[in-house]
């Protein structure tokens, strides 16, 4: 039995504190509720931040990694990369927040799970 949480509690988790500190967090993509990949699209009161994902950091330990295309401005860019992601990989889920520090509440709600 895995230690993880099932990547729909995460998801859940992540969106009411999004929504607690008024903030915005919607589902663009729903994955496999148990062990699904999160891809978090990350903006700041609508303009793109990045793109991340729970992986391996350098140092071989749990964070999250920024992925994606790097002209983070291009919002066309950003809906074409989580879309190919997620042709191959059904299980993933994809997140977007709209909260200011949006990929701090994303490391500590999903990196910790």
């Amino acid at each position: 039995m895995s230690e993880r949480l099932p990547s729909g509690l995460l998801v859940g988790a992540l969106l009411r504190r999004v929504n607690d500190a008024g903030g915005i967090g919607m589902v663009l993509a729903r994955g496999d509720a148990q062990a699904g990949a999160i891809l978090v699209v990350a903006l700041e009161k609508g303009v793109n931040s990045g793109i991340y994902e729970r992986g391996i950091g350098p140092g071989g330990t749990v964070q999250l990694v920024r992925v994606g295309p790097q002209d983070i401005a291009n919002a066309i860019e950003i809906t074409e990369y989580w879309r190919r992601r997620r042709s191959r990989d059904p299980d993933l889920w994809v997140i977007e927040l709209d909260i200011a520090s949006a990929e701090r509440f994303a490391a500590e709600t999903i990196v910790a799970g």
